[in-house]
């Protein structure tokens, strides 16, 4: 693994005995071999999700994406979402339940006409519910709301 990365065979070690303290990897196997002791881990975690910040430096903004009805805004978006609900999470007290919501459903549109009437609804409906529940002096929360065609499942 350390070739493969290109890191020394002490840094891969440390780097996964910490991951083996946070219970994201578990040892499966040992060999020696050369006079050395092989440990070889797999994972234990049920899910992993890397934050963006790891595979890209810095991430992109969403604010420097022109086309709010592109990929990439929507990616953008969702990245940031992944780096700012992980980093709460990761420093929230242990025990402590963040206030977060999520809506995942799907919809079938009938007609690209079907699509956009819905977008326009959705937009208005939101709208009157900001105004609605909206304080300047208020925990600020974070809403996004993305949509996109589901892929075809396997």
């Amino acid at each position: 693994m350390a070739a493969a990365v290109g890191l020394t065979r002490q840094k891969v070690n440390y780097h996964l005995r910490a991951l083996e303290a946070r219970g994201l990897v578990e040892p499966a196997e040992t060999r020696a071999w050369g006079g050395i002791t092989e440990r070889f881990v797999r994972r234990s975690a049920r899910q992993l999700v890397v934050s963006p910040d790891v595979l890209q430096r810095p991430a992109i903004n969403p604010n420097e994406v022109a086309d709010r009805l592109s990929a990439a805004y929507m990616i953008a978006v969702n990245a940031r979402t992944v780096s700012e609900v992980g980093a709460i999470a990761r420093d929230a007290s242990v025990g402590v339940r963040l206030p977060t919501l999520t809506i995942d459903t799907v919809i079938g549109f009938g007609s690209p006409q079907d699509r956009a009437a819905f977008s326009a609804e959705l937009q208005s409906a939101v709208a009157t519910l900001i105004a609605k529940y909206h304080h300047d002096d208020g925990r600020p929360h974070r809403l996004t709301v993305s949509s996109y065609p589901r892929p075809k499942e396997s």
